[in-house]
């Protein structure tokens, strides 16, 4: 079994990129596997790893389609109404809390001034 070439941080030869460069480029890995890895040193830890793609071999990304669209605002959505009293809270429902604010704090009131 072959290794990864292992570069360190900020040191990668160009013709890679990570993910997020490619997708700021309007690319994708498209398939490939990864070619190489990025490795930051860190003090008490493991190191934290970027994998690297080639650049060269990298796909356009695909176009919305409309039928995307739709379902992506039907995500969107379905993250903003309240499960438990079912209204549109105005913003996306915090999953720490799982509900909106005032069923998450019925008793709470804010003080007036």
């Amino acid at each position: 079994m072959a290794t990864l070439p292992t570069y360190r941080w900020r040191l990668a030869p160009d013709g890679y990129a990570t993910r997020r460069q490619l997708r700021a480029r309007g690319l994708r890995p498209g398939g490939q596997q990864v070619a190489a890895q990025l490795e930051r040193p860190r003090r008490r830890r493991g190191p934290l790893v970027a994998y690297l793609y080639r650049v060269d071999l990298a796909l356009p990304v695909r176009p919305m389609t409309p039928g995307r669209w739709a379902a992506l605002a039907k995500a969107n959505a379905a993250r903003r109404v309240c499960p438990t009293c079912r209204r549109d809270a105005g913003y996306v429902i915090p999953t720490s809390l799982g509900t909106c604010v005032p069923c998450a704090f019925p008793d709470y009131s804010p003080r007036s001034s």
